[in-house]
């Protein structure tokens, strides 16, 4: 389904909405294992309901309209942004490199220095390259669907921007 990402062979869920959060254990209720298809106008309207999350929601945006006008299909959504944390500090992002023309991108989006410190102040979060390395051995799509306090697997948010 998603050609060129590495996803694992089992439990994979693709759901036309966003499900409700879970308890895994962890700090925050997060969502269930899974990737679910959503639009930008579904994911602002349930996560985007205080006023630091309309903040990062905008900076989403514009980071995928950046992303969009280079030819990007897909991107991946996760961090605190999606989960039951009040006051998230940011979101994560991933996304797909296939079909995408590097030389339309803000070179901001390229540039994981300083912590991404670049990217948190343009966008209020940082964007990956799906494909690439999060932690040595698996890529950010899948690191993603990690929980960091628990281990335990989680859901992300996938968005199509290209049909």
């Amino acid at each position: 389904m998603y050609q060129g990402l590495d996803f694992p062979s089992t439990k994979h869920y693709c759901c036309v909405m966003i499900p409700e959060l879970i308890d895994i254990k962890s700090i925050w209720n997060v969502l269930p294992e899974g990737v679910y298809e959503s639009t930008l106008e579904e994911i602002e309207q349930r996560f985007a309901y205080n006023p630091k999350r309309k903040q990062l929601f905008e900076g989403f945006k514009k980071g995928v309209d950046s992303l969009r006008r280079a030819g990007c299909r897909i991107v991946f959504l996760n961090g605190s942004f999606i989960t039951s944390k009040p006051i998230p500090g940011d979101f994560d992002a991933c996304w797909d490199p296939s079909g995408v023309d590097e030389k339309k991108l803000p070179p901001v989006l390229l540039d994981f220095s300083d912590k991404r410190r670049k990217q948190k102040k343009r966008f209020g979060g940082e964007f990956f390259p799906s494909n690439a390395h999060a932690d040595g051995s698996r890529t950010f799509v899948n690191y993603f669907q990690i929980d960091k306090d628990t281990d335990r697997r989680k859901g992300i948010i996938c968005i199509r921007l290209l049909r």
